[in-house]
């Protein structure tokens, strides 16, 4: 008989050796490392893949390092006036002087008052070679308002100025005016994402459990509260904080705003997912077990989509970011003397004055970022959120 098949049937493969029931299949190392690993690792290898969003983190990261020790970094003090240097334009950080290498540098100032158009008239002084100063003392500031100190990371030269960025109408800085204006702009984001998810998450895992009265009360208010403009909402309540209010204050005041108007989209979020969770079998098995509500919510099914949460809240970020920066620029936000992005936009509100020296508009470019390197990071965790895909 051979073994070869008949025409039409299909070979079989029979294992001749002895059949052993407790035998398992040998896993590879990478193999055994995925199948072992928890899910929030599995979210960190894929979130890894995402090359624009790892960029993005590592963008925020920065930024948010230099709120950290904005006072270092910036070269002035944020109230100190150049009065002889207004609406003075960039200055250039050169290395190379006449073909001969100097160090990091830039030439003196020339000014003139051109009486005929009224406008300050600055010209590159090529006589006067100006090498930075690194690691030095300079203009005296309160470190967080705290501890006082005159170190700083670059100073301007010895008899000159350093203009990195320009001045604005009174000689401020705007590079040191940018960076102390990053700590209000980037934290307000963080503290009304606080204050939204708070309510988001209470409000809706209420509803979203208990249903019935309490869900349609909810849902009626998150009704009300979303069938109003935003930013008309957001000048109003700005509007009527009291301008007797100190500068700390209007800040949490605006913070506040912010985040009671930004939580009604979480609150839907959590309500749907809860409602989806609260019928699968863990959750009657808590319920059988005799835990109670505010555990079996915090939790079983929190848990469960936590990695959305934290990808909403990346994507909610940036609103806020942009709330402040559209109140301080309409002139109803945040006030001076705190300085903000916002703030500093605000200034250059007159089309004259933007024509004239464009460098005012500088602070828009650190807002882009920050919204750009947010969105993106929210789209690599909101990817990340679900491995398994």
């Amino acid at each position: 008989m051979t073994d070869s098949p008949m025409p039409g049937e299909m070979r079989h493969y029979v294992a001749k050796g002895k059949f052993d029931p407790y035998e398992v299949d040998v896993l590879t190392p990478e193999q055994e490392r995925y199948y072992l690993a928890s899910q929030w690792k599995l979210m960190w290898w894929k979130f890894k893949r995402h090359r624009i969003a790892v960029i993005s983190g590592i963008i925020l990261l920065i930024f948010y390092g230099t709120i950290l020790i904005s006072e270092i970094l910036a070269p002035y003090n944020q109230h100190t006036r150049n009065t002889d240097y207004l609406f003075a334009p960039p200055q250039a950080v050169r290395l190379f002087h006449e073909g001969s290498f100097v160090g990091p540098f830039v030439y003196g100032l020339k000014t003139n008052l051109n009486m005929d158009v009224l406008k300050w008239e600055y010209s590159k002084d090529y006589s006067r070679v100006l090498p930075l100063r690194f690691f030095c003392t300079g203009d005296a500031y309160e470190f967080w308002g705290l501890i006082p100190g005159r170190f700083h990371l670059v100073c301007p030269p010895d008899g000159g100025q350093l203009f990195v960025l320009g001045t604005d109408r009174l000689g401020r800085d705007m590079l040191s005016r940018i960076l102390y204006g990053a700590r209000i702009s980037l934290t307000i984001g963080l503290i009304g994402i606080a204050v939204s998810f708070t309510l988001g998450i209470v409000i809706g895992g209420l509803a979203g459990y208990y249903g019935g009265w309490i869900d349609n009360v909810s849902q009626r208010v998150i009704e009300v509260f979303r069938s109003f403009p935003h930013l008309p909402l957001w000048m109003a309540l700005s509007a009527a904080l009291p301008v007797s209010w100190s500068p700390l204050v209007i800040y949490f005041g605006i913070t506040l705003i912010l985040g009671l108007l930004d939580w009604t989209g979480l609150a839907r979020a959590v309500r749907s997912k809860l409602l989806a969770l609260r019928e699968e079998d863990f959750c009657t098995a808590a319920q059988l077990m005799g835990a109670s509500p505010r555990r079996i919510i915090g939790r079983h099914l929190m848990p469960s989509f936590m990695s959305h949460l934290i990808a909403s809240a990346t994507l909610s970020i940036p609103s806020m970011i942009l709330g402040e920066t559209a109140l301080s620029f309409l002139g109803l936000g945040l006030r001076p003397p705190i300085t903000s992005w916002g703030v500093l936009l605000n200034e250059a509100q007159n089309i004259n004055v933007v024509a004239l020296y464009p460098w005012l508009m500088l602070p828009v470019v650190p807002v882009i970022v920050v919204v750009l390197a947010f969105n993106f990071l929210g789209d690599g965790l909101r990817d990340a959120a679900d491995p398994y895909k």
